[in-house]
């Protein structure tokens, strides 16, 4: 389990505009404050991935998510119950005042509650979501360890916190909430 000291350099480095690596249920991933837009900017010139695409938040529990998200029916609000904490990500309404740089100009954000303790700690500690994004370039394969981050990112990225990551082979499933459909299958 991640210590507050382990998570200390992730949270300077999140503070200060950087981005930062952290294990989560499958990869590791590079994440930053979704507010900071310049932070967010670093995280997509790293991975040289287009803004247009949008990017995945991942919280420690629901109450994190809420301001940014518009009211749920109840209905809906079952299925995140259902799902969360864990490895599926929802497509949810967006609240209007959300940056296009989190949802690629969509009326929706993907959002995750995550079950990893470590990218969980992570993100109470931060007080907040976090962009969650694998750690790779677009097109290689992810680092599933932090000496794979290094080696492959260097000191594009400002922190990384150690710890292993979880037992899942495949990324999150990414589910539209609105029409239930399987935007990306997890594993």
């Amino acid at each position: 389990m991640a210590t507050g000291l382990r998570l200390l350099p992730a949270l300077q480095a999140l503070a200060s505009g950087g981005v930062v690596a952290y294990p989560t249920e499958a990869v590791y991933g590079l994440g930053c404050n979704p507010l900071d837009e310049s932070a967010v900017a670093s995280v997509l010139a790293i991975k040289g991935r287009a803004a247009r695409k949008g990017l995945i938040l991942i919280a420690a529990d629901q109450t994190q998510l809420l301001p940014l998200l518009r009211p749920l029916p109840p209905e809906w609000q079952d299925r995140l119950n259902a799902t969360w904490p864990g490895p599926v990500t929802w497509l949810l309404p967006v609240a209007d005042w959300v940056p296009d740089w989190l949802t690629g100009g969509r009326n929706t954000l993907a959002a995750r509650v995550t079950d990893h303790p470590i990218a969980a700690a992570l993100c109470h500690a931060w007080g907040g979501p976090l962009v969650s994004t694998s750690a790779n370039r677009s097109g290689l394969p992810a680092a599933r360890t932090a000496l794979q981050v290094r080696s492959r990112l260097g000191q594009a990225v400002d922190a990384v916190v150690p710890g292993p990551t979880g037992n899942r082979q495949q990324p999150s499933e990414i589910r539209d909430m609105a029409s239930g459909r399987i935007i990306r299958p997890g594993g």
